[in-house]
């Protein structure tokens, strides 16, 4: 409720300018544009509670890290959450890539106003995990990252001003509630939520009605367009045979290859009659005998022991494999420049914003990137509609809202979160986006005159009714 959070206005000559001052790159205006918004915010005594979504590689990092700074100039500590371990991790590589000597502090090197970057995850052994814990309750670390169940184990911060969440939908409303207690001295710590998918105005309106929010819609200098292509296998089997002359092209080129499978092939038989999906340890050799002959393959997935997917990435990223067959453990946070095709497989399997992630894994260096979505759905169909969509535009936003459409938006609202139905039976959320954003208002209005409806009782009734009991305790927790 009614903690304030504490005021960290920007302090001249500290790291926050120290950083600006070494960035090799210009931000991008919409960088710059977002980066005050949260600037300004950061500085109030109210606390922060926003929403930033941006493509892939649209440089939400550069716009997270730049706040943390701000606050860590202010004397206080930033959280950085990520959904797994291995995300926390490369989060925790890329700041100390970011901030060179500046998070290097009590080492020779460092900058004289250096702060660390501190690792924190639950894997950790035993030695460096205490001294994390120690780095993070004494204050030395200015930054700390790990995953979301960090602030379930009540990690003791010494002053925790400012938490941001990556990867907000594994993040619900209960956890992002949990936070309001944990800034230092009674205070409530500000809070970034970023997220790489794209949230349509409504939805965002509705299911994160708590949240402010800013879109980073521009791509930093240097990264390719991508195009995407469908590859109607059952229609056209001669496509499919060019798609695998391609690849090999590709490789031949020097060049590097995903092929996505939805399957991984070890699971038992189904008694269906249909083709199962295509699954990785059955593609991987066919392709080797048949059509790849004599390239270098490796595969990916995610019941491979830790160290071989590692180790697999490795080689993959090293330039030792021509094409990795993977699931969609590839997904997030995968980047390896030299690959600029990716081959996804019965690709009607994934959802709109799946196909979406997976393909801005290709077109990452300075080549272009070519995405091939495989697919045995015959035109005039809703699936194909739906590939047709990713095919049509590399706009997350855009997409986004085709893919409510083709979903029927009682289902995004209804899932989302609460798992509770929606009873927006009569409105469409995106032709009334307008209805939505008014009656919005309104109701803030209302709320704000008269916060327990005692001038409204008809209306009063009406919202007892809609909400049950256990749908009181979860929106009193939103």
């Amino acid at each position: 409720g009614a903690r304030p959070a504490p005021a960290c206005p920007p302090r001249s000559g500290g790291l926050a300018e120290a950083f600006d001052a070494r960035l090799p790159f210009a931000l991008t205006p919409g960088q710059r544009e977002v980066g005050e918004g949260i600037a300004t915010d950061l500085a109030a005594e109210h606390p922060m509670n926003r929403l930033l979504q941006g493509e892939v590689g649209s440089g939400k990092t550069i716009v997270a890290l730049r706040a943390m700074l701000q606050v860590v100039d202010a004397g206080r500590q930033a959280v950085l959450l990520a959904p797994t371990e291995v995300l926390a991790a490369q989060h925790a590589r890329s700041l100390r890539d970011l901030l060179g000597g500046l998070a290097r502090a009590g080492e020779l090197d460092a900058a004289e106003q250096a702060t660390r970057v501190t690792l924190l995850t639950g894997s950790m052994p035993a030695k460096p995990r205490k001294q994390a814990l120690l780095e993070a309750a004494s204050g030395e670390a200015g930054i700390v990252v790990g995953t979301h169940a960090l602030l379930q184990e009540h990690v003791a911060f010494a002053d925790l001003g400012f938490v941001v969440i990556d990867e907000q939908h594994r993040f619900g409303v209960e956890q992002r509630d949990a936070l309001r207690t944990r800034g230092g001295n009674g205070t409530a710590p500000h809070v970034l939520v970023m997220t790489a998918t794209p949230i349509p105005r409504t939805v965002a309106m509705t299911v994160y009605g708590d949240l402010e929010t800013s879109s980073l819609r521009e791509l930093p200098g240097g990264r390719r367009p991508i195009s995407t292509s469908v590859v109607p296998a059952a229609e056209k089997p001669r496509w499919l045979e060019r798609a695998w002359d391609r690849v090999r092209e590709e490789a031949q080129a020097g060049n590097q290859v995903y092929v996505v499978c939805p399957r991984i092939g070890d699971e038992p038989p189904s008694d269906k009659t249909e083709r199962p999906p295509v699954a990785v340890l059955d593609l991987a050799p066919q392709l080797a005998e048949g059509p790849l002959e004599g390239l270098r393959i490796g595969v990916l997935h995610g019941r491979l022991p830790a160290e071989e997917k590692d180790a697999v990435m490795r080689s993959f990223a090293a330039g030792e494999l021509d094409v990795l067959v993977a699931t969609t453990v590839i997904e997030v946070g995968v980047d390896v420049p030299a690959a600029t095709v990716m081959v996804i497989m019965d690709a009607d399997r994934f959802g709109v914003s799946q196909l979406h992630q997976l393909r801005g894994r290709v077109g990452r260096g300075t080549r272009p990137g070519l995405c091939l979505l495989v697919t045995e759905a015959v035109e005039g169909t809703s699936t194909r509609t739906r590939l047709e969509a990713v095919e049509s535009t590399t706009d997350g936003f855009e997409l986004s809202r085709i893919d409510l459409e083709l979903r029927r938006e009682g289902d995004i609202l209804g899932a989302a979160q609460s798992g509770t139905r929606s009873g927006l039976r009569l409105l469409s959320l995106l032709r009334d986006e307008d209805v939505i954003a008014r009656a919005r208002r309104v109701a803030e209005r209302l709320v704000a005159d008269d916060p327990d409806l005692t001038a409204h009782p008809g209306l009063a009734a009406m919202v007892a009714g809609t909400l049950d009991a256990d749908r009181l305790d979860y929106l009193e927790k939103s």
